[in-house]
Order: structure tokens, then C-alpha cells, then sequence
């Protein structure tokens, strides 16, 4: 399997979309099975028949992380295009437009956004190869991950965080790195663990989730990067965890759902959408 697929809330934010290179993996390896185990949890018993043959024995929380370890794969699209799928930058203090085209094939995707949106589309196609519906439910899983951690949403003029630097308990890392795994690992807890303690059923706020796009999931991570780039804070310890896990928490607790509410709108004809399903805006659906 593996081989083979190597061979707008604030609909007006002011997208720079300057694009740069970045060496972070989003949430880290639990952050992303966080999600995914979360999602898992939440699927109609529909979705999860229909997703059988695109993971081919695999899990969710399984195949989240596969496009960023795929990003050390030979090939053009590995070595010198994927990493554009995972983010989108913007200058500091700006408005970004997360306008979003349909973009006809991998190749030419330029940020998160149409990143997401190519996926759908690939996996709403009747005629689209296995092949291709397996690479894009992966990417897909991956970026709705992506999309809830607040640097992926960050400033191009510090990649997203990776150049700030910051202390964490006295070890020097950066601000990007703090975010994706540092205050996750720090819990002491397995992906498996972590997501059972902060799943829910609680339906109003699971409603509350669902009722948002690819688009808004991206404005809320970019004013939590701008909030937590203001504060400035450098040298992390206790305080710090005290006033931001519950933030962290929250945006896997809504990759999540949001996650499951996705796919069983993509899967499950019957799911209802605000309850189980996501209700997309009639202009950000993906259309063949």
C-alpha cells in the first residue's frame, strides 16, 4: 500500500500566502493520533465500512502521520512540493484571505487550504483511482490535524514559529516545536490515553464544532498564533503550561469531531449534519 502511493467565521482574512519552507511536523506523532483516535470515536458505522478499502487494515490514528514521514521520500513532489500542503503563512498583524481555489491535481496545490479542498474532491470522485482516494484521505486526515495547530497558521517572516527561540524548562527549543509536541509529551500520556480523557459527547458543544469550514478552523488557529506572538513569552515552565494546555486540548478536542464530522459527510449520506456530520458553507463545498 505504501508503495503504491509513492509509484469564512472571518471569511475575509488578508492571505499573504507567502509559502515557506518548514521542517515542523505538525502536532508531533500524538497530536496527530490524538486527533485521529478522537474521529475514530465519532464515525458513523456507514463512514467506517466505506473507509475500510481506502485504509487497507490500517487505522486513522495510523495513517495520520504519513505525510510527514513521506516527506523524507525521493521524487519531485516529496522533496520539493508536499511541504506546502501542511500550512499558510501571513505577515504579522495582517488579515490573511483564505480564499481557496480547486486545484486539478496534487501538483499544484500551494497552501493547507486547497490542500483540504483538493482531497475532498479527490475522495467525492467516482472516478478517481483507489490509489488516489488512499493519498487523499491520508493528506486529509493530516491536514485537518494541521489546520487546528495555531503556527500552521503563522507568520512567514518567522516560518511559522520555527525561528523564535524559547526555553522550556531551561532546553532551548522554538516556539513551533514547543507547540507541535513539547506541551503534549509533557502530559506523560499515550496518544490513546490523552484522546480518551478529552474526547466528549457532550452534543451542544459537538454542534458547536461542527458548525464551521476548513476556512474558519484556520482563522481560529492564525488569532491564537497572533495572541500567543504578542504575549511573547520565551522562557516556558509551569505558568506557561497552566495557561495554554487547555488551548492545546481544545484544538485536538475540535480536530477531532471536526475530523469525523468531515468524513461522515464525505461517506455517510444519512449522517445529520450539526449532530454528527459537518455543515460546510454552501460556499466553501468542494464540487466535482
Amino acid at each position: 500500500m505504501r508503495n503504491n502511493l509513492m509509484s469564512s467565521v472571518k471569511a475575509t482574512l488578508v492571505v499573504s500566502a507567502v509559502l515557506v519552507c518548514t521542517n515542523a511536523h505538525a502536532w508531533g506523532q500524538n497530536g496527530h493520533r490524538i486527533i485521529a483516535k478522537i474521529a475514530e470515536s465519532h464515525l458513523s458505522e456507514t463512514t467506517k465500512t466505506k473507509l475500510l478499502p481506502l485504509l487497507n487494515n490500517e487505522s486513522l490514528a495510523q495513517v495520520s502521520t504519513w505525510p510527514d514521514e513521506m516527506r523524507s521520500a525521493p521524487g519531485e513532489f516529496w522533496q520539493r512540493k508536499s511541504s506546502r500542503w501542511h500550512y499558510i503563512n501571513t505577515s504579522a498583524n495582517k488579515p490573511i484571505s483564505l480564499n481557496h481555489s480547486h486545484t486539478k491535481n496534487k501538483e499544484s496545490v500551494t497552501n493547507i487550504l486547497e490542500g483540504i479542498h483538493y482531497s475532498i474532491k479527490v475522495l467525492q470522485d467516482e472516478q478517481s483511482s483507489l490509489d488516489a482516494k488512499q493519498f487523499s484521505l491520508r493528506f486529509l486526515v493530516h491536514l485537518v490535524g494541521d489546520s487546528h495547530q495555531p503556527f500552521h497558521a503563522g507568520r512567514a517572516d518567522d516560518r511559522g514559529g520555527n525561528n523564535i527561540k524559547v526555553k522550556h524548562f531551561g532546553q532551548e527549543t522554538n516556539l513551533h516545536s514547543l507547540w507541535d509536541s513539547k506541551l503534549i509529551e509533557g502530559e506523560n500520556l499515550s496518544y490513546t490515553e490523552f484522546a480518551d480523557f478529552i474526547n466528549t459527547n457532550n452534543q451542544t458543544l459537538i454542534s458547536e464544532y461542527l458548525t464551521s469550514t476548513p476556512t474558519s478552523w484556520l482563522v481560529e488557529s492564525n488569532n491564537l498564533a497572533e495572541s500567543i506572538y504578542n504575549k511573547n513569552e520565551t522562557n516556558i515552565s509551569y505558568s506557561y503550561i497552566f495557561d495554554h494546555m487547555t488551548i492545546i486540548k481544545t484544538r485536538l478536542q475540535q480536530g477531532g469531531i471536526r475530523l469525523a464530522g468531515l468524513l461522515n459527510s464525505l461517506f455517510d449520506e444519512s449522517a445529520t449534519p450539526l449532530v454528527s456530520a459537518l455543515k460546510m458553507q454552501t460556499s466553501e463545498k468542494t464540487t466535482n
